[in-house]
């Protein structure tokens, strides 16, 4: 593919989440920590000079105005006034639904990407800033570090968490987030934690699982197949879940018994996003790839 280089977006995990107020504006306060992973989307790009910007793989059932991928590249060209455009394309690994941010690690990626092969000269609190216009996951993703976020997950401080690989197992189950913060089940006024409660272990719940497990039975079943292995978790609002085990070949052990109704993946934890190290790659004026 002459002139294209290629992208990470990395999936994540949210190894906790808790719901603690609600602000005026409607938004809910959370508290939860984002796990980023060495796996997820591959984002083609390619640099044009007539300021076109062109997706070239539209996903199915998701209109225009709707893509983050556009939607990401069109800020960015405003905002900075490039008279560059860009051709998109996107690998797409990240289950849509599953909780594991694929939609905003795509969007994050574009923007940090694009920044880069249009020479537009943003720095992260910039990036992170049009981030947050397009989503409250965007920003993490931005950033590149795996980290305990507060507000709408927006503020964030980076944690260095040890060394853990993951099952993740997909349900085949996309779960709309916005009727979860409708459930009148869900608990929104939980005490908050602190982040050395979390390191201690003491905060490893998801405010969403018990509405999810309740209204999507194919999620209760993962759950309940994976808890078998250890504390199996609900991922974001969605409807993915996961393990947490202490090497790769324990989770491929486990990946390896996976019913077939379900997918598995495993891969590990990273402190630092893949695309800080594309960046760093491209800078030194090789072609970053994924």
């Amino acid at each position: 593919m002459n002139g294209w280089s290629a992208w990470p977006a990395p999936a994540k995990l949210n190894l906790f989440l808790r719901i603690v107020g609600r602000r005026a504006d409607g938004y809910h306060e959370l508290q939860t920590v984002f796990r980023l992973l060495d796996w997820g989307d591959t984002l083609r790009l390619r640099v044009r000079a007539d300021g076109r910007i062109e997706r070239h793989d539209a996903l199915p059932g998701v209109p225009a105005e709707a893509d983050l991928c556009l939607r990401a590249a069109h800020l960015l060209k405003e905002v900075a006034g490039s008279a560059r455009g860009a051709d998109i394309a996107l690998d797409k690994r990240i289950p849509m639904g599953g909780g594991l941010g694929g939609g905003s690690s795509d969007a994050a990626t574009v923007l940090v990407a694009l920044n880069e092969l249009w020479g537009t000269g943003l720095g992260e609190d910039a990036l992170a800033a049009l981030g947050l216009r397009l989503g409250a996951d965007v920003p993490v993703f931005v950033r590149g570090r795996s980290a305990w976020a507060e507000g709408v997950g927006e503020r964030l401080t980076p944690l260095e968490l040890p060394p853990r690989a993951y099952v993740v197992l997909d349900p085949g189950v996309q779960v709309p987030t916005g009727p979860l913060f409708q459930a009148p089940e869900l608990t929104r006024n939980a005490a908050p934690a602190t982040i050395s409660r979390f390191l201690s272990g003491a905060a490893t719940e998801n405010a969403f699982e018990p509405v999810v497990r309740a209204r999507y039975p194919r999620v209760a079943a993962a759950l309940d197949w994976l808890g078998g292995f250890g504390p199996a978790r609900l991922s974001g609002s969605g409807g993915c879940v996961f393990l947490e085990t202490g090497t790769r070949a324990e989770a491929e052990a486990v990946a390896r018994r996976c019913p077939a109704e379900f997918a598995a993946w495993v891969a590990g934890g990273v402190d630092v996003s893949p695309l800080i190290a594309a960046v760093a790659t491209f800078r030194a004026g090789a072609s970053p790839s994924w």
